[in-house]
């Protein structure tokens, strides 16, 4: 059954009208926002009332707040409808994404982790990524990523088999390689092709590498994000993100 405007919330219809703004150009992203008095007389409405919708916009990562300079429309306002699988580095970094900086780049055999998820024979050979994602000081994230089998990605997905290949021959054989990410990649090879994602969320505790990664003792309160990515029904990627306290909001799309 579908909800009249007349029957919305008055915060809920005040954030529509703004998001719509921000939508039509009419706040482009980068733009300032006008201070909320201005503002509200714009609108025609209380700065309580105002405060309150421009709070849900900026949890929602519509906007972000920057001392000195006020309320800022993101370079990357979240897409409305259908959403589309987006890098973590994208997804946490608030309109500005994090930095990707590599740790490891190496092929490995599978672990119960990527048997479960990969569906991977137990001999084949997974590429695995290992990542710190970090923006304005302390690493806000580790990210662990696994390939599918060649074989399984020569046949459902080429193009994402080709931009592996390319992205971890710019490495030279270091072992590191190129500052993205495997999602990036694979959102990057996957322009005609349509992706659908599911993620698990979990709370753990760093431990001690984990901790030494991120600059964090080891007993630090931290969520766990696994995450799927398919290509009809074949998995073709699978991930680990660790996010300590204090990491970047994470946006959850509920949906049913």
């Amino acid at each position: 059954m579908a909800v009249s405007g007349q029957r919305r919330r008055p915060v809920v219809a005040l954030y529509e009208r703004i998001a719509d703004a921000v939508h039509d150009g009419t706040y482009p992203p980068g733009s300032t926002l006008p201070s909320e008095p201005k503002l509200a007389t714009e609108l025609g409405v209380s700065r309580p009332a105002l405060r309150e919708a421009l709070l849900l916009l900026q949890e929602d990562g519509v906007l972000t707040v920057r001392r000195g300079v006020g309320r800022t429309v993101n370079d990357r306002p979240p897409r409305r409808g259908f959403e589309h699988v987006q890098p973590l580095e994208e997804l946490i970094g608030a309109g500005t994404p994090l930095r990707v900086r590599s740790l490891v780049r190496t092929v490995e055999e599978p672990t119960d982790f990527t048997t479960q998820h990969l569906l991977t024979p137990a001999r084949a050979e997974l590429r695995f990524w290992e990542s710190v994602l970090a923006g304005e000081g302390a690493a806000a994230a580790l990210s662990h990523e696994w390939a599918a089998a060649d074989a399984l990605l020569d046949r459902v997905h080429p193009e994402f088999a080709r931009a592996l290949r390319a992205t971890e021959a710019e490495a030279g054989g270091s072992g590191r390689g190129p500052a993205v990410s495997m999602l990036s990649v694979l959102v990057g090879a996957s322009r005609e092709t349509a992706l659908s994602a599911h993620s698990g969320i979990t709370a753990t505790l760093l431990g001690r590498r984990r901790g030494e990664q991120l600059g964090r003792p080891a007993d630090t309160p931290a969520v766990l994000v696994t995450q799927v990515v398919r290509v009809g029904e074949t998995p073709v990627l699978a991930a680990k993100h660790m996010l300590p306290t204090g990491a970047p909001a994470l946006p959850v799309l509920q949906s049913h």
